[in-house]
C-alpha cells in the first residue's frame, strides 16, 4: 500500500524546512514533499500553505505562480492547513502595506496591532513574539491538546474574523484575535505549530490523520 502524500506548498516565502521536518517527524509513514508543482499539490492527500514575511510579497508570488488557483481547487476536496501568513493569505484583505487583497477563503481582514498597544498600563511590543495561550473551539485538530495550551507566535498583524463561527481558536495580546480559523476541510493557524513543541506537533499529527470532516 502506497504511503499518503503531504504537499507543503513552496512559493518562495517561508521557513519550509522546519515545517517539513515537523510533519515528517509526526507521520513517518507519510511522504512529505516541499513543492511548487501544481500537479503534485493536486495529487497530495493533505496540503499545507505556510508563509512568513510581508503579505504583499506573499500574495504577489501566490498569484504569479498560480498558487491561488491551486488552493481554490484543493479547498474543495482535501484537508488544507494554513500556517502564519498562510492563514492571513486566506482572509479577504490585509491592511499591511497600505492594503492588500488576499485569497478570500474566509471573510474578514488582517489588522495591525499598532505602535501604541497597551494592556494594564504596560506597552506591549510589536511584533507579538513568543508563547501565547490559545482558547480552543471544538474541532478535530485539537484532539488530545489541552485547552489554553501555549503556542509560539511571531506576528505584527492579526486576523479579525467576520464570521465568528469560523473562529476555532482565540488568542489575546492587547486585543482579542483569531488564532485559528476553520471551515469544512480547511484549518489555519496564526502560530507556528512546528515551533510549538508537543502541542504543535500534536496538532500537525492530527492534521495528517484528519479526513477533512469538521
Amino acid at each position: 500500500m502506497s504511503s499518503k502524500l503531504c504537499a507543503v506548498i513552496d512559493y518562495g516565502m517561508g521557513n519550509l524546512h522546519s515545517a517539513h521536518g515537523a510533519l515528517q517527524t509526526v507521520a513517518p509513514d507519510t511522504k512529505v514533499v516541499v513543492t511548487s508543482d501544481a500537479d503534485v499539490i493536486r495529487k497530495a492527500d493533505h496540503v499545507v500553505l505556510p508563509g512568513v514575511g510581508a503579505i504583499r510579497d506573499c500574495m504577489a508570488e501566490i498569484r504569479r505562480q498560480g498558487i491561488d488557483q491551486v488552493v481554490a481547487e484543493v479547498r474543495k476536496s482535501k484537508p488544507l492547513l494554513g500556517i502564519c501568513v498562510g492563514l492571513q493569505a486566506m482572509m479577504e484583505r490585509s491592511e499591511e502595506n497600505g492594503g492588500v487583497e488576499c485569497m478570500g477563503l474566509f471573510p474578514g481582514e488582517v489588522k495591525f496591532f499598532g505602535n501604541d498597544l497597551v494592556e494594564n498600563g504596560e506597552q506591549l511590543k510589536v511584533p507579538h513574539m513568543g508563547w501565547n495561550r490559545v482558547e480552543q473551539v471544538a474541532h478535530p485538530l485539537w484532539a488530545g491538546i489541552a485547552d489554553n495550551s501555549r503556542f509560539y507566535f511571531v506576528h505584527s498583524y492579526y486576523v479579525q474574523a467576520a464570521n465568528a463561527a469560523q473562529v476555532k481558536g482565540r488568542g489575546h495580546y492587547g486585543v482579542d484575535f483569531a488564532a485559528a480559523m476553520g471551515e469544512d476541510n480547511v484549518f489555519a493557524v496564526q502560530f507556528h505549530p512546528e515551533k510549538s513543541h508537543n502541542a504543535g506537533l500534536a496538532l500537525l499529527k492530527n492534521f495528517l490523520a484528519w479526513d477533512g470532516q469538521a
